[in-house]
């Protein structure tokens, strides 16, 4: 069954939908497809973008013929660990368009990444991807717990980047009313929550903690508002975070992943009733974990490199793109009832580790010890120096608005020797008077290297 036979196919079994009258629940049936059908799906569909990534992208055709494989040595979904990877380098290379299997004109839409560190990547869709894209991201809202009868609030950035209106266009076709507020202008983005009746709110998580600081110093009242989910992502966040939200927001919030190079948000996305896991969308991509330094795949259950192969993409196929996310996967059953693999929360990047005296370390290992301990906010930056040859670590920490500026230097002692405790590193606290530390107005700035 070729891939447009596959998505028709598709369609007569999502026509099917399931109706939950507890939180209201669009299901489609190809969520809770038995494994071995979903498998050969998975498949069909792998088979098919092979092919059209061999004869349709010099640089694969190139890279399959150096590794000496071509799309006839696919006989089964383990076969996949024989064909290279891809990175986000072989995007920059080929910039802006070289990736792109179809020609421009059929090319309905383009985003990019900043390119702050040098070319941006290019990604680019159909209108057929765009049109399943919409969908995916509609069955994300829909898993985190959105109905049609909701009010979702988008402060996601709107542009270049996909999270604004990869959001947008999926709970416009889940149904719900949508404010596309994107990102900044914090003290009107309160006022319109309160106004509009928000049910959803999708944000960054540092950005949606960023609001719930400033609605207490405008004196909104979020806590008893209308919203109940927050659909956060495009950062790193830890279990800890999470907690500080819905107790701040008195909402559930809710994991969601995906990037740029893949698709955008909408990959994975955690259901509400569990809370314990990203569902990936598994009709639509292939999921790997691997050894990051071997590149060897991981089994089910093992934490290592998370690597995505598009399965359904037109103009943008990708074939084993190192994600560089840090993670696990599981196919333990989920109280939801969905079948599909959950990618466990990401604990970090490969990019993103430091090595402080020795110790590799993520940010997000610091994040959890640092969110929740008293007398202190949950705001703060790491700050990487170098002396002599070792690498330092600064942890900049921002107090709570009770605390007294000649009680810093006791509780900057206290949070070293709990970092120390449970992290395992060194490193100098220093404790900043209440909104010292840097507010992020969209993906937040977490590590700044001074090393020069």
């Amino acid at each position: 069954m070729s891939v447009a036979n596959s998505l028709a196919a598709e369609a007569v079994v999502t026509s099917t939908s399931t109706y939950k009258t507890s939180t209201y629940m669009y299901q489609p049936e190809i969520e809770t497809l038995p494994r071995d059908q979903l498998a050969a799906l998975q498949l069909d569909r792998l088979k098919d973008t092979l092919r059209r990534a061999y004869e349709k992208v010099p640089h694969f055709r190139r890279r399959f013929d150096e590794a000496g494989v071509s799309p006839e040595d696919l006989k089964s979904l383990e076969d996949i660990a024989r064909f290279p990877f891809t990175v986000k380098t072989d995007l920059r290379d080929n910039y802006p368009f070289g990736m792109f299997a179809v020609p421009r004109k059929q090319v309905a839409r383009v985003h990019a990444s900043s390119g702050t560190t040098g070319k941006p990547t290019v990604v680019g869709y159909t209108q057929g991807d765009l049109d399943r894209w919409g969908e995916l991201m509609a069955r994300s809202i829909a898993c985190a717990g959105g109905t049609p009868d909701d009010a979702l609030h988008n402060a996601y950035g709107y542009g270049l980047f996909t999270g604004g209106l990869g959001a947008h266009y999926g709970a416009e076709k889940l149904g719900c009313m949508v404010t596309p507020m994107s990102g900044g202008n914090t003290e009107k983005q309160n006022i319109v929550l309160r106004d509009f009746g928000a049910n959803v709110l999708c944000a960054t998580p540092s950005f949606a903690l960023n609001l719930a600081d400033h609605a207490e110093r405008q004196g909104i009242d979020l806590r008893n508002s209308e919203l109940r989910i927050g659909i956060f992502g495009a950062e790193p966040w830890t279990e800890a975070m999470r907690a500080e939200l819905e107790q701040r927001l008195n909402i559930k919030a809710v994991d969601i992943y995906g990037l740029s190079e893949i698709m955008g948000p909408g990959v994975a996305v955690e259901c509400c009733e569990a809370q314990a896991g990203l569902h990936g969308w598994e009709d639509h991509f292939l999921f790997e974990v691997i050894d990051p330094d071997t590149g060897i795949p991981l089994p089910m259950g093992e934490t290592g490199e998370l690597v995505i192969t598009t399965l359904t993409k037109e103009a943008l196929p990708m074939i084993r793109y190192r994600t560089r996310d840090i993670t696990r996967l599981s196919a333990e059953p989920c109280s939801c009832g969905r079948t599909h693999v959950r990618i466990m929360r990401v604990t970090g990047r490969n990019d993103d580790m430091m090595i402080i005296r020795g110790v590799n370390v993520y940010p997000s290992q610091i994040e959890a010890v640092l969110v929740g301990f008293p007398n202190i906010a949950p705001h703060y930056q790491l700050v990487i120096r170098r002396e002599g040859v070792m690498d330092t670590l600064d942890a900049e920490v921002e107090a709570a608005p009770e605390l007294n500026a000649d009680q810093y230097p006791a509780v900057a002692e206290k949070v070293q020797r709990h970092i120390k405790s449970i992290v395992g590193i060194s490193c100098k606290v220093i404790i900043k008077a209440p909104g010292e530390v840097p507010r992020s107005e969209g993906k937040a700035v977490r590590v700044v290297d001074k090393r020069g």
